[in-house]
């Protein structure tokens, strides 16, 4: 098994995990969660087959555990 790949912008405090290792498969809708249910910002990407492809985490550094974000791709550093 293949680990997950996790992008963060620490300026954004927004994160995005990856479920899928094909670079070519595009979101085809989102459903944004609940925001008061879950505390936060968490939107569910989804392929045109209806298959989850990613999950967005905004407010990230609350909901995440650090080890993960530390080990993430940085997008916020050139």
């Amino acid at each position: 098994m293949t680990p997950l790949r996790v992008t963060y912008d620490a300026e954004a405090n927004a994160a995005y995990i990856y479920l899928t290792e094909d670079p070519k498969v595009l979101s085809a809708w989102m459903y944004p969660c609940d925001p008061v249910a879950v505390d936060g910002m968490i939107n569910l990407d989804f392929d045109e087959s209806g298959r989850l492809i990613g999950v967005e985490v905004l407010g990230a550094r609350s909901k995440l555990p650090a080890h993960l974000l530390d080990s993430a791709e940085r997008l916020d550093r050139c």
